[in-house]
Formats: structure tokens, C-alpha cells, sequence
């Protein structure tokens, strides 16, 4: 915006000065040329007044001592004609082109405009002048003469107007630019606190630190003012969802107990009632830990430097999972560098992982695969790809927007346990750490998640080149 800004009012400083500075250089020209004009005629005047008496006294010596003082003084050529045409005096070489001027001369009219004299010429301009009166003309008189001074006087004086135009030009660009900055100081202070917002961090504000319009100074106090009460919603959210699950959980757990403590009391008709029951109480207390587990991504900062082993620490969970998934039938493959480098924090990686190959587990029937892989570099804080695929029954288009809603089930899975909180905790781990989480349909069928952490090139995996 800036440049667009900037573009506009150099524009119009530009079509400004050069508004002004044109015809002003050619108003010099042209009067540059109007006293040449005069000057020249002024002198031809003088001679054809000589050229008359000349004519009259039939002697030509004064004449031509004079046209040829003339000549030398001005390097100017004057020739002399009588209305038959003939030469009477001739000095400084011939006058090219006489023909129209003279006609015009020999009709008794002078000459009264000539080309405008500019930098780059004519070098010559060429004055006809009648000899006697309008009824009698018996000569004319042909002066060529220089226009050198002319065209000197007229370069100076565009070169200081290129001079002042690009001097002018120059301190407007300067202006421009520190009037756009002016201008544009609180919109870019706007664009940095909506982009750290959009990023997470809530509690960002723009400075405002008194530059720009006061309209936009209005608009960023005005942002301050919503960002404000849009954080304040937020933080009363979910210290309520927080508080709701932590208060919860004593009195989920007193009731638990005194429901196992009944066991004991119970017949045998009312064993598989109670069994119902307390499948719903370990399901609404993982559901409460689910939410408890959203309420601390979503207000603490997940971003920390991870430890230098974490393929190790990934590799421990990973055994575990291998474990639960032989007990359910299931092949668990993994694809995992030597090392890695990276910014995200073991818990994190862990936690997706766990997330995602658990739904994996869940869904996919006996005999199915599921495969995780790791991609990462091996230096430096670099990025990462952390991919789930399974061969499962997946989940259509529409169910793939829908995934990472919070408490979102398939109506095809009504029947297995989940609280529908998995892959919205998984989306937010990988937000928090700067990451994405993407789901897709894999071929020929199945689920694949991967969560990226934007960064540089990737370590291959076993088997890839």
C-alpha cells in the first residue's frame, strides 16, 4: 500500500512540475526567439535604408564597406538583390534557401516570426527585408545571421529548469516518502498485532505510538478496545471450561468409588446395568480430562525447544502403541530418522502421535496396518513432518471438514468410545507450535494425518533415496 501511496503522489508532484516547467521553458524559447527576431530586423532595417540610397546613387561602396563590417562583426551573410534579381552586394558566402523570403520581400512584407530557436537549433534563421516603399520596391535585402547566443541563453535556461524540476522532484520524494510512512504508520502497526493474533498470542496490542491520522489513530484504539474484549471472552471461556472439568472430577471420582463400593450389594440381574453405568463414568471422566487437557494448550505457550533426544523419546511411545495394536490385530510400522532437529517440544510430537494412532486403532480392523512416519532435518531448528496412515475405513469429504470440530463423531461410529476431542486437542497441539494438522482420504482407502512444522529441507526416510 505504501508503494501504491507513494506511486500517487509522485505522480502528481511529477505531472505538477512538469506542468509548469515545460511551457515555461518554452515561453523562454519563444521569447528568446522574439528578440533575435527584433534584433536581426532591427540591423536588416538599417541596411536596406543603405540599399535605397545605394540604389539611388548608383555607388555601392558605403554599402558594402558596411554589409561586410556587418558580416565579419556577427558572422552573419547579407545579400543584397535589386527587384530584377540581380546582386548588388554580397558578403559572408550565399544565403541558402532565399527563394520564399524573398517573394515575400520583393511584395513588400517583412519577415515577421521565425522557427523557435531551442538547444538543438536551427543554427541559422534568415530575415528578408524590402528595399523602398510598399508602393516602389526596388531591392531586398537577404540576412542570415546566427542564432549560437540564442541557443546558448535557451540551454541554460532549460538546465536550471531540469535542474530545479529534478531538485524539486528529489525533496518531493522525500516528502512522499516520509508523509506515506506518516500516513501508513498505524495501518502497519494494525497489520503486525492482527497477524501476532492470528498467530495465538491474544495478548499482543498495537503500540500506537502517535504517527498518522488521527482517524487511524481512532482505529487502532478502537482495535485495542475489541481485541480487548474478544481476549477477555476467550479467557472467560475457558477458565469456565477448565474450572468446570477440574471441579468435576472430585465429585466424578467420589461417585465412582461409592459405585464400585456397591458391587458387593449387587444381583446378578443388576450386574450388567452396573456395568453400563460405570462405562459412562469412564468415559465422562476421560471426556473431562480431554477438556482440561484443551483448557491448558489453549492458555499455555507450547513452543519450547526440544530435547536433542527426541526420536528417542518418540521411539518409547512408539513401542507402547506397538503393544496395544498386536493386542487388537493390527500391524504398527514406523519410518523414523537417526536424529532430528527441531523446535517442537517431544511432548507435542508425542501427543499427536498418541492421538492419532490411537483413532487409528480404534477404527481400523483386525489385520489392518497403520504406519507412522517421521521426517525432519538432522541440524538446526528446521521442519518436520509427522505422518499417520491407516487402512481403515477412513472418512468421507465431508466428514474430513467436519473431523476437528470439538465433540464431532461419525454417526458410522456411534458405537465405539470417544469423547470426539482427539483431533481437535491434536489440532490445537500443532497450532501452538507454529504447525498445521492435515487430514486426508488415503487410496485406496483409509485416513491419513500429518502434521507439518513449516521449515527446511527433510532427512530421508528408510528406503528413499
Amino acid at each position: 500500500m505504501r508503494r501504491r501511496l507513494l506511486v500517487t503522489y509522485l505522480a502528481l508532484i511529477g505531472g505538477v512540475l512538469l506542468a509548469l516547467a515545460v511551457p515555461l521553458g518554452l515561453a523562454y524559447a519563444q521569447e528568446r526567439t522574439s528578440e533575435l527576431l527584433l534584433a536581426r530586423r532591427a540591423d536588416a532595417t538599417r541596411l536596406a535604408d543603405l540599399a535605397e540610397k545605394a540604389i539611388q546613387e548608383s555607388d555601392v561602396t558605403v554599402l558594402r564597406a558596411e554589409t561586410t563590417r556587418y558580416a565579419t562583426l556577427y558572422g552573419a551573410r547579407v545579400e543584397i538583390r535589386r527587384n530584377a534579381g540581380t546582386v548588388l552586394v554580397a558578403t559572408g558566402g550565399t544565403v541558402p534557401g532565399s527563394a520564399g523570403p524573398l517573394r515575400r520581400a520583393l511584395a513588400g512584407r517583412t519577415t515577421e516570426r521565425l522557427p523557435l530557436v531551442t538547444p538543438s537549433g536551427p543554427d541559422r534563421v534568415m530575415i528578408a527585408e524590402p528595399v523602398g516603399s510598399d508602393a516602389q520596391v526596388t531591392g531586398v535585402v537577404l540576412l542570415t545571421a546566427p542564432t549560437s547566443a540564442a541557443r546558448t541563453d535557451v540551454a541554460w535556461v532549460w538546465l536550471a529548469l531540469a535542474v530545479g524540476a529534478a531538485t524539486t522532484f528529489a525533496l518531493a520524494v522525500e516528502a512522499a516518502r516520509r508523509l506515506a510512512r506518516w500516513t501508513l504508520r498505524p495501518v502497519a502497526e494494525l497489520d503486525a498485532a492482527t497477524e501476532a493474533i492470528a498467530q495465538g498470542r491474544m495478548t499482543t496490542r498495537v503500540a500506537g505510538t502517535g504517527g498518522g491520522p488521527s482517524e487511524l489513530r481512532r482505529l487502532e484504539d478502537r482495535f485495542n478496545a475489541m481485541a480487548e474484549a474478544v481476549a477477555s471472552s476467550l479467557d472467560k471461556q475457558r477458565a469456565f471450561i477448565s474450572d468446570a472439568s477440574h471441579e468435576l472430577r472430585t465429585p466424578l471420582a467420589v461417585l465412582s468409588l461409592q459405585l464400585e463400593n456397591l458391587r458387593a450389594h449387587l444381583t446378578v440381574s443388576g450386574t450388567e446395568r452396573y456395568d453400563q453405568v460405570m462405562q459412562e463414568m469412564d468415559r465422562i471422566a476421560a471426556l473431562l480430562e480431554d477438556l482440561l487437557t484443551l483448557g491448558r494448550i489453549e492458555t499455555t505457550d507450547t513452543m519450547l525447544t526440544g530435547p536433542t533426544d527426541l526420536v528417542t523419546e518418540f521411539e518409547r511411545r512408539l513401542r507402547v502403541w506397538k503393544e496395544v495394536a498386536e493386542v487388537s490385530g493390527l500391524a504398527l510400522r514406523t519410518e523414523l530418522p537417526s536424529a532430528l532437529s527441531t523446535s517442537c517440544p517431544a511432548d507435542t510430537l508425542g501427543r499427536i502421535a498418541d492421538i492419532a494412532v490411537d483413532n487409528a486403532i480404534k477404527f481400523v480392523p483386525r489385520g489392518g496396518h497403520v504406519t507412522v512416519t517421521l521426517r525432519g532435518a538432522t541440524t538446526g531448528h528446521r521442519g518436520l513432518s509427522l505422518k499417520v496412515e491407516d487402512d481403515g475405513p477412513g472418512l468421507d469429504a465431508q466428514e474430513l471438514l467436519a473431523a476437528r470440530n470439538r465433540f464431532w463423531r461419525s454417526s458410522r461410529h456411534g458405537g465405539i468410545d470417544g469423547s470426539g476431542l482427539g483431533l481437535a486437542i491434536a489440532d490445537e497441539l500443532a497450532r501452538a507450535a507454529g504447525g498445521t494438522l492435515e487430514l486426508r482420504a488415503r487410496r485406496p482407502r483409509g485416513l491419513v494425518v500429518e502434521f507439518r512444522l513449516p521449515g527446511g529441507g527433510q532427512q530421508p526416510g528408510p528406503g528413499q533415496p
